[in-house]
């Protein structure tokens, strides 16, 4: 059997909605939900017309919700998030999918901007690795700042040579929804675009 590996972007193309503000819902409630993007819309306005970048403008947004938080409470919450609300943004299809796949004995990877922290307490049981945006922490306490780099577009690539010798696998299959996998897309053998819907 070839030897096949799977690397699945997660907001929009495995969920149906963006997972991190989902997150930002769930542990700071709709009104300082809302109060925060009121407040940072200049900033959102400005990544959209692509003045900020993406890095620019979820290390602002992450800043702002959760500086200062305990990690043990801003983890609690996020394995609360995985377990009780994530299974329901979740594409069906997506995940027969990944289990089609997984029964074919592939690695499956998901490659995401979000953050291992809040995905990983879902995805681990499902035996699927996840590579994410990750946030600094000090003092037991979260920073607001993002650790290293934002992992969206070619920093996907980057970070998935940094754990995977793709060499070693004679199948790459990549699944994504928008420009930002096309970098990802240029490892595979095969990739799909907006496949769930």
């Amino acid at each position: 059997m070839k030897s096949l590996i799977a690397f699945f972007d997660f907001d929009g193309t495995i969920t149906k909605k963006d997972s991190f503000l989902e997150l930002i819902k769930f542990q700071k409630g709709k009104a300082i939900y809302l109060l925060g993007f009121i407040l940072y819309s200049p900033v959102i306005l400005g990544y959209k017309l692509r003045l900020f970048s993406g890095h620019r403008t979820k290390s602002l947004v992450f800043s702002f919700f959760f500086k200062n938080t305990s990690i043990l409470e801003f983890e609690a919450k996020c394995d609360q998030f995985a377990l009780s609300i994530l299974p329901g943004l979740i594409r069906p299809k997506a995940l027969n999918e990944i289990n089609r796949l997984t029964s074919l004995g592939a690695k499956i990877v998901i490659v995401t901007a979000s953050s291992p922290a809040w995905i990983s307490p879902w995805s681990d049981p499902l035996h699927i690795y996840t590579i994410g945006t990750n946030f600094s922490k000090l003092d037991g306490k979260l920073t607001g700042a993002i650790e290293g780099r934002n992992c969206n577009g070619e920093e996907k690539v980057n970070r998935i040579k940094e754990k995977f010798d793709l060499s070693q696998f004679s199948e790459i299959y990549v699944y994504g929804d928008s420009s930002k996998d096309k970098p990802m897309m240029s490892l595979s053998n095969v990739h799909f675009m907006k496949t769930f819907r």
